[in-house]
């Protein structure tokens, strides 16, 4: 794969450069899914703890998962697949009025949830969902144009992700707790599906390149055995109809076996002193114990579905995503690839969000408590973030070069 961080990109010289925002992907939707991310943890907290009343479309449980997974989740997805595309095909990326009509699509969806006597239901429904396939149609472009058929596995994953959020909306007309119970477990599994191909991609080579050792080479079985059972973990979350809880039991513990093998042959221990590495090997080794727990939550009383849940939602992906949009906002603006303390101590601070979220019960006796808690810590991790990174968004490239 081509390097992310030093795209080779046909650029067209004739044609102006839009306003800094909106010259590619990943400006607008890694600010803007970071401050949304705060803004709807601080809400849900709120809610959560008796101090505010939110008449949000699907009632604040179903706005809550919805909009951390659809809302928040998605835009960081769609803003690095679509500036991460015109890398590896060497297209001109999204960028200016198009790239605004998408922002505007995605944050119509964001207010109408959240103000749903708005417009009818049906239209607020429609204009959410209609975001990951217009996002999916703009990928799919330069994908067809070069006839790079390997990266089109996002397509598929993009599309079922909207079949997700199809069946949550289902779920909020219909009032069927069950099924926005599997849709959204559904939807968590689909998103460590694309961050273990994801990181099967950089993981190494950021490793690599960010200690000065050499790059661990995969090998083909371990990475089709995590690939797969990761996938049969998606299926089987569903919880299809007599799929005994032995069978997704054994199927979530080879999966996490396989995600552990995978993650400590990457060599955690040699990026201990960069942190734009070691916040990405941490956040992945979240993803086989969340595995773990979800087994054994399907058999055991020890731990609940909700610990193996925020596993994967706060240790694995929201750190996974921090650490990304750390280091891809860096490498896509010319600017050296270091954080200082800010940014060190905010993967910190949101790993201490993960602990108090999922294991904060067995020393806190008050669950309000460890919600506001661990809400807290993730917001002032993200501010960092967007603190940190609100110069380098909206500022133009230091090398000069378009983007």
């Amino acid at each position: 794969m081509s390097n992310l961080l030093n795209p080779g990109v046909l650029i067209d010289p004739a044609r102006p450069e839009p306003a800094v925002l909106l010259r590619l992907a990943f400006r607008p939707f890694f600010l803007l899914g970071a401050l949304f991310s705060i803004l709807s943890l601080a809400l849900w907290a709120g809610v959560f703890a008796g101090r505010l009343s939110l008449s949000v479309y699907g009632g604040p449980l179903w706005w809550h998962v919805h909009e951390m997974l659809f809302g928040y989740a998605c835009a960081i997805i769609v803003g690095f697949l679509l500036t991460a595309v015109r890398t590896w095909t060497g297209q001109p990326g999204l960028q200016g009025a198009p790239l605004a009509a998408l922002l505007v699509l995605w944050l119509a969806g964001r207010l109408l949830l959240l103000f749903p006597a708005a417009l009818p239901a049906w239209l607020v429904a429609l204009t959410d969902l209609a975001f990951l396939p217009v996002a999916a149609l703009i990928l799919l472009r330069p994908i067809v144009r070069v006839r790079q058929w390997r990266n089109s596995i996002f397509l598929p994953l993009l599309l079922a992700m909207t079949a997700a959020n199809g069946a949550m909306h289902w779920a909020a007309d219909t009032g069927d707790m069950a099924l926005q119970s599997r849709a959204g477990t559904a939807m968590v599994m689909l998103i460590t599906l694309l961050m273990t191909i994801m990181a099967g991609r950089v993981v190494p080579m950021f490793t690599a390149n960010g200690t000065g050792t050499p790059r661990v080479a995969p090998v083909g079985w371990l990475e089709t055995l995590a690939l797969v059972s990761m996938l049969a973990c998606v299926l089987l979350a569903m919880q299809w109809p007599g799929v005994p809880p032995g069978v997704l039991a054994a199927c979530f513990f080879l999966a996490a076996g396989a995600h552990t093998v995978r993650g400590l042959r990457w060599r955690f221990w040699v990026t201990l002193r960069t942190p734009l590495v070691w916040s990405l090997h941490l956040s992945y080794l979240c993803i086989p114990l969340g595995l773990l727990l979800y087994g054994l939550s399907a058999v055991t009383t020890v731990v609940n579905l909700s610990q193996a849940i925020h596993t994967l939602t706060v240790g694995a992906m929201g750190l996974l995503i921090l650490a990304m949009i750390s280091r891809v906002s860096l490498g896509h603006t010319g600017r050296p690839l270091q954080v200082g303390g800010a940014m060190t101590a905010a993967f910190s601070l949101l790993f201490g969000a993960f602990l108090v979220r999922v294991f904060g019960d067995y020393w806190l006796d008050n669950h309000v408590l460890v919600i506001t808690v661990a809400a807290a810590l993730w917001a002032v991790a993200y501010g960092c973030f967007i603190v940190r990174y609100w110069p380098v968004l909206t500022r133009p490239r230091l090398d000069g070069k378009p983007g």
